[in-house]
């Protein structure tokens, strides 16, 4: 079933380290499953496959990730989000500790970001066929699209202490499918390094933590995707990228889009600026964070900021580092990287 978010990514995926489940040497463990309406895989470089090992880690992961849902999915009615979202009192409303974690962190990329990430744009996410309402095949019309616009803004939302949410706005909804696959990559990470395991991989729908070394010894590897849309997942790498302590997020329109009779392309990412998707030559940005909740909604920010402005706003941060792959032609690409793209080393 699908669970959670509406933002399905453009993948990066793991590209060296062993292959998948061939039971190559050196051993590693590893496998596959589905959450937040997607799939998620681990390896653990340095253990042994084991079948009962594996199903105890990924009991323990899942029920992690099922926690998550119970919190912050907005397909499952009875979340807190989702009641939250239907809820239209002014009034504190009561959510889990973790949640407004998340959602603190939200706000204050929105605040950084100038607007560039918006954590309450389900009104527009839904509009324009990307959320739990099913997809569409005609744009909306100008005046639903502002009524929706309305209805948004990270600046109407405010969390109370005590772990509770305040909206201003009766039918402000959250959509935190920007930000919560990476901090799902995250929890999943810490589950395992919890229980001993510091060769993690982690990734959530292309989401990816990393910790440690590959099977080799090496920082784990990751592709880059060449953003060319229809191309089957894995078939072409327009980068590699060696990671360890660090996460990585891809955000892109290559995968979940619309077209109209017309063949007018629109993605999924919505441009809070205008309640419009993107309409920029940005095929994709790949973001290095310290972790997959900051990379994954720093990766949604800068694509709705576009090559200039997000080059210019990472250059500013020390910490991050991204890679713009913008659009020259129908399956021509220039890459623009910031400076710390390529230098990024990768912590032990």
């Amino acid at each position: 079933m699908k669970s959670l978010w509406t933002s399905a990514r453009f993948l990066a995926i793991l590209v060296a380290g062993g292959s998948a489940f061939a039971g190559d040497a050196p051993p590693f463990l590893a496998w596959e499953g589905r959450t937040m309406g997607t799939t998620y895989l681990v390896k653990i470089a340095g253990v042994a496959p084991d079948d009962a090992l594996a199903a105890e880690l990924r009991a323990a992961v899942e029920a992690r990730f099922d926690e998550l849902n119970r919190q912050m999915s907005n397909y499952r009615p009875d979340s807190e989000l989702s009641r939250f979202n239907a809820s239209p009192s002014l009034e504190p409303f009561p959510v889990s500790a973790e949640f407004t974690r998340v959602v603190r962190h939200a706000l204050a990329l929105s605040r950084d970001s100038h607007g560039a990430f918006d954590p309450t744009m389900e009104p527009l996410v839904d509009l324009w066929g990307f959320g739990p309402a099913g997809s569409r095949a005609d744009p909306p019309a100008d005046a639903e699209i502002e009524a929706a616009r309305a209805q948004c803004g990270a600046g109407h939302l405010t969390v109370s202490p005590g772990d509770a949410l305040q909206k201003d706005l009766p039918g402000l909804r959250l959509d935190l499918g920007g930000i919560a696959k990476g901090y799902g990559a995250d929890v999943a990470a810490q589950v395992l390094r919890d229980r001993g395991y510091s060769n993690v991989f982690v990734s959530v729908c292309g989401e990816i933590v990393a910790w440690g070394t590959n099977p080799e010894g090496n920082p784990w590897q990751v592709g880059i995707e060449r953003p060319i849309q229809d191309l089957p997942r894995g078939a072409d790498h327009i980068a590699v990228v060696p990671l360890s302590g660090r996460a990585l997020s891809t955000s892109g329109d290559t995968y979940n889009y619309f077209l109209d009779a017309e063949g007018t392309i629109y993605s999924h990412i919505v441009d809070p600026a205008t309640g419009r998707p993107i309409r920029h030559q940005l095929a994709s940005v790949t973001v290095i964070g310290p972790s997959g909740l900051v990379a994954d909604g720093l990766a949604t920010a800068l694509y709705v900021m576009g090559p200039e402005r997000g080059l210019e706003w990472i250059e500013a941060r020390p910490d991050y580092a991204a890679l713009f792959i913008v659009r020259t032609g129908p399956e021509e690409f220039r890459l623009v990287a910031s400076s710390r793209f390529a230098a990024f080393e990768p912590l032990p």
